[in-house]
């Protein structure tokens, strides 16, 4: 298998242009953060897989990115499985990709999507466009949460359709419908912003070195890192974990036990 570990650049991306209350609420972050950073990039050296960034872009574009690449790759679309517990990634679930979530430990493919959120992958980012994102502070529909959102998105198939439902008179809830019309500008301003970029260049890709946490090396193409199979160097991983006192990661790695089962 290729391994590929994916990190947020430092400074704005694309969406801070399109709206400035992007993730403006939140704190800064604590002090301690940056040095866990560090050790995660200088792990990823260890284990022997890439550590990639792109300014401009969050990490989940270049997942989206990649994701996307290995759908089209011939002869039949590339297995990927997203390592992640972001929501925003449910977007990118179909018959080839799935999502692991590592802190349930629970693997979402197309069925497990709808479970979750009674849509189908494909209809997520329709679907966080009305309810919004409290965390990234996307604004969404006042007054429509989850199940509010996927019962419009059952009933009218797309997001474009339920505002043309709205204008039209065709939401039974007086109440929702007004939301729908008053907002309708702000549900598409949240589309922009939880839609992954599932193009970025091949040039905007960067290596990432520990020492700086700044780039590496420019131009990593997308199809070179995914055509190469990522040999994890287990005997180097067990050392920079036993440095570390991390001594059941380090039990594993000596054993060619996967960290994360």
């Amino acid at each position: 298998p290729t391994v590929l570990v994916v990190f947020d650049s430092v400074g704005p991306t694309f969406r801070d242009e399109i709206y400035t209350e992007y993730k403006a609420q939140r704190p800064p972050p604590p002090e301690d953060l940056g040095p866990q950073f560090d050790l995660a990039i200088r792990a990823c050296e260890a284990f022997g897989w890439p550590a990639l960034s792109a300014p401009g872009y969050e990490a989940d574009d270049i997942i989206a990115t990649l994701a996307t690449q290995a759908g089209i790759e011939a002869p039949a679309p590339r297995p990927v499985a997203i390592v992640g517990s972001d929501k925003d990634f449910m977007q990118l679930v179909d018959e080839s990709t799935v999502m692991v979530c590592p802190t349930k430990k629970k693997l979402f493919g197309p069925l497990e999507v709808v479970e979750k959120f009674g849509v189908l992958p494909e209809l997520m980012v329709d679907l966080q466009s009305l309810m919004g994102d409290a965390s990234d502070n996307v604004p969404g529909v006042p007054g429509i949460g989850p199940k509010t959102a996927a019962t419009l998105l059952q009933e009218f198939g797309t997001l474009d359709a339920v505002l043309e439902g709205a204008a039209n008179g065709g939401i039974k809830q007086s109440k929702r419908q007004a939301a729908l019309l008053d907002y309708r500008e702000q549900a598409l301003l949240s589309k922009r912003l939880v839609a992954l970029k599932r193009d970025v260049p091949t040039g905007a890709l960067l290596r990432t070195a520990w020492e700086t946490h700044l780039p590496l090396e420019a131009a990593v193409d997308f199809k070179t890192l995914m055509a190469q199979p990522t040999p994890t160097d287990f005997e180097a991983a067990a050392l920079f974990c036993e440095s570390h006192e991390l001594w059941k990661a380090a039990q594993r790695a000596r054993g060619h036990i996967p960290v994360l089962e």
